[in-house]
């Protein structure tokens, strides 16, 4: 019998090895633009077309490479950042295994020039399929300029599990966004298809913050500086104003170096409780400067994940200068021991208390209640109680055909949920709990419904149909609405267009390219147009990524919860009626498009045993 196992051509090993480097365009626009920045480059230019699948060219006035280095750049394991093992625990560079050159090269057809300042020309590489198909000295300019091109070529099934362009444009945007918010010192500019995404000067940290998420930044960020033997943390946070219902704009630098940490997030979180409500999230660019030999980013290919030698310390550090920036800045809540100045403006207080006012006071039903004895918790029954008639509540009103105030006919006595017949015998009265739950009491027991998400129930079918069958009406705008987007914002704004218009929005471009708001759909409040706008792109960004649903099940999803009736809104009887009326008229009006239950049912004989009858 023959021997099995064998060695894998280095063609084959190095397509393999590079799926773990280059999973797609965003992942190389992330390796090229920190080689430019390890090799002291001022300036940067990144083009790309089509999204990357064609082309990602990265352009640095770097120190550039020799021929000799040029070549060996692209075998595999080849770098200048390490020479032994225990250079892993001092990095201070981006890059350091060797793997992302020699990675491209294997899944795209790469053309490298470069040229130092002692060199008087320069050195073309070619690569295809790992490799070098030629190789000559050329006329350049000082630095490297590294294209590649028809990304996976050689490895259609990998290019065909790429998204669309739009979406492999924003993957583009973050990575480049990424580094160009660690280095604010260098120039940076993004071309996608020949036209011009960002050109961002080199400047301060705020300023570089202020030009990618925009200008109504500028007068919201918080300085953070805390200076430690141990460790530094600088940069910004937003005021509670800028929390957003999702995680938007959040950055974490651990020695220029940007990474996802949950444990951090935390931290950043525990500082702003009480400022922001529960479901928010605060914006925050922070950077954390430590001694190298604290951290291990060994630990992950794309370099995002690191670990830390003692977290705790950590995340209290984080936790102590956010809290201190806040307080410093005043926005942190304090307590005001001084006295108001219009409540000495009060007569009570500003005027004598008289021989006459003393008898009223002394004669009064609420001073006897509290001066005689027994009398401190006594509720002196008057005819306009309104708890005499609290068994009513449970009882079937006399009008059996109204449902507080709308007719019943539109609520059926059965529904059919969830595999079995649910009985509504006509629903009588609606109370609201903690501004959050609906109590429809029926003749059998009541149902406890939650507002929110009975409503985004409600909602998510409406725009379901909106979508799939017919256009929802539009209500027109009396003035345009200007759209001041974030670039990335506006590349997936450009996406969503054809379904958006669907649901009943109409956006459209002026005449200097930008987005203005011309109609909203009919339940939209007015004033609230572009807040709507904002809010519906973040959370389409941040949708979960893990489960696979179409862009038009995604932005249906996400309208739905955002438009939803929210917890804390005070709502009446029609309001209520309204709600729970539409509720049974769904197609599926027990649980929301998450799986969560829109309401409880508790029957008579479960009250009965709770309270052991």
């Amino acid at each position: 019998m023959s021997n099995i196992i064998h060695l894998l051509p280095d063609h084959i090993a190095n397509q393999i090895a590079a799926g773990e480097v280059i999973q797609r365009p965003a992942s190389a626009v992330k390796e090229l633009l920190e080689n430019a920045v390890d090799a002291g480059a001022t300036k940067i230019k990144l083009l790309v077309n089509d999204a990357g699948k064609a082309l990602i060219q990265v352009i640095d006035n770097g120190k550039g490479m020799s021929a000799e280095d040029a070549r060996m750049a692209f075998e595999r394991h080849a770098t200048s950042k390490i020479s032994q093992i225990e250079d892993l625990f001092k990095i201070k560079t981006m890059g350091f295994r060797g793997e992302a050159l020699a990675s491209i090269a294997a899944v795209s057809q790469v053309e490298l020039k470069t040229k130092r300042a002692e060199d008087e020309l320069g050195t073309l590489v070619e690569v295809e399929n790992s490799k070098v198909i030629q190789q000559e000295a050329c006329i350049a300019s000082e630095g490297t300029s590294i294209s590649m091109k028809n990304l996976f070529f050689n490895v259609p099934a990998r290019r065909n599990f790429l998204k669309s362009n739009a979406a492999e444009m924003r993957h583009i945007m973050d990575e480049f966004i990424r580094v160009a918010m660690a280095y604010p010192e260098i120039f940076f500019s993004l071309n996608s298809n020949g036209q011009e995404v960002y050109h961002l000067e080199a400047g301060s940290h705020k300023q570089r913050i202020v030009q990618i998420l925009g200008n109504s930044y500028n007068a919201k960020l918080v300085n953070v500086l805390e200076e430690t033997d141990y460790m530094n943390i600088s940069g910004f946070i937003g005021k509670p104003e800028t929390a957003r219902k999702t995680r938007g704009d959040q950055y974490f630098f651990v020695n220029n170096r940007f990474i996802k940490s949950a444990y951090l997030n935390h931290a950043v979180n525990a500082a702003f409780e009480g400022m922001i409500a529960k479901d928010s999230f605060p914006s925050y660019v922070l950077y954390i400067d430590l001694d190298p030999t604290q951290i291990d980013i060994n630990v992950h290919p794309t370099k995002q994940e690191i670990k830390f030698e003692d977290e705790k310390i950590i995340y209290a550090f984080v936790q102590a200068a956010v809290k201190h920036a806040l307080a410093q800045f005043s926005i942190a809540p304090s307590l005001d021991f001084s006295l108001n100045a219009d409540i000495q403006g009060l007569a009570a207080v500003s005027k004598p208390f008289t021989r006459n006012d003393q008898e009223a006071a002394v004669s009064s039903s609420l001073y006897k209640t509290f001066s005689q004895k027994h009398q401190a918790h006594f509720i002196e029954p008057t005819n306009k109680s309104e708890l005499k008639s609290w068994k009513d509540f449970f009882k079937p009103t006399e009008t059996a055909g109204t449902i507080g105030g709308f007719s019943s006919d539109s609520v059926l006595e059965e529904y059919y949920t969830g595999g079995r017949l649910l009985n509504i015998p006509q629903i009588q009265q609606y109370l609201q709990l903690q501004q959050t739950y609906i109590i429809a009491t029926t003749t059998t027991g009541f149902l406890l419904v939650h507002q929110q998400l009975a409503h985004e129930r409600v909602l998510y079918e409406q725009y379901s149909q909106a979508v799939h069958s017919k256009q929802a009406p539009t209500q027109k705008s009396l003035f345009p609405i200007p759209l001041d987007l974030a670039a990335s914002d506006s590349v997936l704004l450009q996406e969503l267009l054809p379904d958006l218009q669907l649901i009943g929005y109409q956006i459209e471009k002026d005449e200097q390219h930008q987005f203005v708001i011309q109609g909203t759909p009919a339940d939209i409040v007015v004033g609230n147009e572009k807040h709507a706008i904002e809010m519906l792109i973040e959370q389409f960004k941040h949708f979960n990524s893990d489960i696979n649903f179409s862009k038009k099940e995604k932005l249906v999803r996400c309208m739905a919860k955002q438009q939803s009736i929210k917890t804390g809104v005070n709502l009446d009887q029609k309001e209520m009626a309204g709600l729970i009326n539409n509720l049974f008229e769904c197609n599926t009006p027990n649980i929301t498009p998450t799986g969560k239950p829109t309401y409880i049912e508790y029957k008579g004989n479960y009250l009965e045993q709770l309270f052991e009858r």
